[in-house]
């Protein structure tokens, strides 16, 4: 019986030991509960529990829920960018292309959208009073694509970073609160215009 313990332990440890756990399975797991019961409801007990691992090895990686969610948003906005219709990259067509399609992937996502219904208190910091990696992610992303665009004179002279700034400050708008005061259907549709007018020389 004594035997039957220690083995059973011995492959409890074997399988929430922490090298041998994919950052991708704990991420997979806290996405999955954030999108359905949102982040304050989602405990790092409910985390260990869904990713098969155990609260130690979760703890070794992440120190909190909310650094958990930090994580997760991150990798899911990774996840839009890496389905964007980038083309060439260097047109204003295709500047415009990516951010409407960003815009809309974000906006629709279970993730964001449950945490606008249930925790909207977690972007309020990254909105009123400092940007996050995210964030910070996005700014870098849309002054890359606005200096190609600006390098082939398809983009109007100017200060690419603030350029970059106004631009993700029109998606942010979009994507968050563009459902409530318009119907969802012509979002695209008038940011790929908002934009067109902003960028052209």
């Amino acid at each position: 019986m004594m035997s039957q313990q220690i083995n059973a332990d011995d492959v409890a440890s074997r399988r929430t030991a922490p090298n041998a756990i994919s950052e991708d399975v704990i991420l997979d797991a806290a996405a999955t509960l954030m999108s359905t019961i949102g982040i304050r409801r989602t405990t790092m007990a409910d985390v260990a529990r869904t990713a098969d691992v155990s609260r130690a090895t979760l703890y070794r990686r992440f120190p909190n829920v909310e650094a958990l969610a930090a994580q997760v948003t991150t990798r899911e906005f990774e996840q839009i960018v890496a389905t964007a219709p980038l083309g060439g990259g260097h047109t204003r067509h295709d500047l415009v292309a990516t951010l409407v399609h960003l815009v809309r992937e974000a906006r629709t996502h279970p993730l964001l959208r449950r945490i606008i219904e249930l925790d909207p208190e977690f972007l309020m910091p990254y909105l009123l009073h400092r940007t996050g990696r995210t964030a910070r992610n996005q700014l870098a992303l849309v002054r890359s694509l606005l200096a190609a665009a600006q390098d082939g004179g398809h983009v109007r002279p100017g200060d690419v970073d603030a350029m970059a700034a106004t631009v993700l400050q029109m998606a942010w708008s979009f994507a968050l609160t563009g459902p409530v005061f318009a119907d969802p259907a012509t979002l695209d549709s008038e940011l790929s215009d908002l934009l067109e007018r902003y960028l052209r020389p």
